[in-house]
């Protein structure tokens, strides 16, 4: 399926930014800067498994497009979201951002957008496949 491998991050657009707006510590924010996260997603036709390795944690949400699943934030909340998918692209609501995935070529781009008091940021994160 289109997913399915590993990715290792090369770039990211707005990390800092993003993160301190969704609230995420700046110790965290400051191990995960320069770090290539490893993202492993395994797809089966509708059903994902999504692992993003960091640092401190790996954090793995398996999720069913179309249907609500149980899911976990990069701070560690847990929630429950209903992935769709339009074309290529999945989109995913998060309790305080909406993050959208797709595969280009052997590139994964990640886009995640938050609103707060002092406007909306989005970060952006390109993978290239290992």
């Amino acid at each position: 399926m289109a997913f399915t491998g590993k990715y290792e991050v090369e770039s990211q657009e707005n990390y800092d930014d993003f993160l301190k707006l969704i609230g995420i510590p700046d110790d965290v924010r400051e191990k995960g800067r320069d770090f290539k996260i490893i993202t492993e997603v395994i797809q089966d036709g509708k059903q994902f498994t999504w692992s993003q390795i960091y640092p401190q944690k790996t954090m793995t949400n398996k999720f069913i497009i179309d249907q609500e699943s149980d899911m976990e934030t990069m701070a560690g909340k847990k929630f429950k979201a209903t992935v769709t998918m339009d074309g290529s692209k999945i989109t995913a609501k998060f309790p305080n951002y909406l993050h959208t995935a797709e595969v280009q070529g052997d590139k994964l781009i990640e886009t995640s957008t938050a609103s707060g008091a002092k406007g909306t940021v989005t970060m952006k994160r390109i993978s290239k496949r290992i």
